[in-house]
């Protein structure tokens, strides 16, 4: 997809992504508070908030960002707007109210990837469709009473199917096979039949063994496995986008060795943070040198430093995991910790190259 920036202009984006900031940094606080971690008072009062901060107010406005600049059309804005505004209600206590700003703002996500859809019909627009209509259900049933560990897998496939959505419309460098298309849209099929029975004990089980098939088929067919051995920023990219697709496979490995997601147990929290942190965030890091261009027409340089945020995420979730199955709490809380220091080491390494590369352009030739 196209970026579009005649319709609001750049500047004008960055309070949108202010907000969603907002839910990523208050969203940390309040998965640190759940592990006994001391947070300032107004992130501990979040704790219950952690999933809905992350995966609506955080990663829903930016992807609804990104796609309102991809469709180029003013109403578009509307969705990041609300998501970020329902992190922020949330926040303040109107929780009610904050749930369904979230679940408006899904549904113009879901407007806006049928829009592209009806533009261009192809299986990663379909694909981009299907994730932001799990955002929606999943959200809509959390605000009509549902709990968060209830929708959890709602919302991860919201996020997995939109990064594979965006893989496979990166694809047309190197198309699959007429076969290998037929097998992406049928682990479509068993992801949401793994969804939409997750009432059955068979449900997480057939949504787990979906996410191993997606992780496989992506390490098969992703343009990644190619530009890894190219050299800068390009392999940077491959190598983040590889190692997701490591963490995608360990998620559902987790899921289908414990026969589900029980709130609560070492298997839960080692499945939703090997998907929502290991995957997502690698594939975070990965696209930002792309994605903040494309939205905030601001150069990112790449450096090698980019790397050091990499690395601490995985080398951090390694020793989260580790203490899950040791039965080591130390070791989880410690391991989130670091998680929390990758974003931050992040955010502060794209800043710096944001402002090395305009410096770089104000220099005369």
């Amino acid at each position: 997809m196209t970026a579009d920036s005649t319709t609001v202009r750049p500047l004008r984006r960055v309070p949108l992504l202010a907000l969603g900031f907002v839910g990523l940094v208050f969203g940390v606080g309040a998965g640190l508070a759940r592990l006994g971690v001391a947070v300032p008072a107004a992130m501990a009062s979040a704790a219950a908030l952690h999933g809905p901060l992350m995966v609506g107010a955080f990663l829903g406005t930016v992807i609804s960002l990104e796609r309102a600049v991809a469709l180029g059309r003013p109403w578009a804005y509307a969705g990041p707007l609300l998501a970020g505004a329902g992190g922020i209600a949330a926040l303040a206590g109107a929780g009610e109210a904050g749930a369904w700003l979230l679940v408006a703002g899904s549904a113009v996500l879901v407007t806006a990837s049928l829009s592209i859809f009806l533009r261009q019909h192809a299986l990663f627009t379909f694909t981009l469709v299907a994730g932001a209509l799990c955002w929606l259900l999943g959200t809509a049933l959390w605000a009509a009473g549902a709990a968060a560990h209830q929708v959890v897998a709602w919302w991860l496939a919201f996020l997995i199917l939109t990064i594979a959505g965006e893989r496979l419309e990166l694809s047309r460098f190197m198309p699959p096979s007429v076969n290998g298309r037929r097998m992406f849209a049928a682990i479509l099929l068993v992801i949401g039949a793994g969804l939409f029975g997750s009432a059955a004990p068979w449900g997480a089980p057939v949504f787990a063994a979906g996410l191993v098939a997606l992780a496989l088929w992506l390490g098969r067919y992703d343009i990644a496995r190619r530009t890894v051995r190219s050299a800068g920023l390009t392999r940077y990219i491959a190598l983040c986008l590889l190692s997701g697709y490591v963490w995608l496979a360990a998620g559902g490995v987790a899921i289908l060795v414990a026969g589900g997601m029980a709130p609560g147990s070492r298997a839960y929290d080692i499945a939703v943070h090997a998907l929502g942190l290991g995957f997502v965030f690698s594939m975070v890091f990965g696209h930002a040198p792309v994605i903040v261009p494309a939205v905030l027409r601001v150069a990112v340089p790449y450096h090698a430093a980019f790397y050091a945020p990499l690395l601490l995420l995985h080398a951090s979730l390694v020793l989260r995991i580790a203490g899950d199955l040791a039965s080591r709490p130390g070791w989880v809380q410690a391991g989130a910790l670091g998680n929390a220091l990758a974003l931050a080491v992040f955010i502060v390494t794209v800043a710096t190259a944001v402002w090395r590369g305009k410096r770089s352009a104000a220099r005369p030739a």
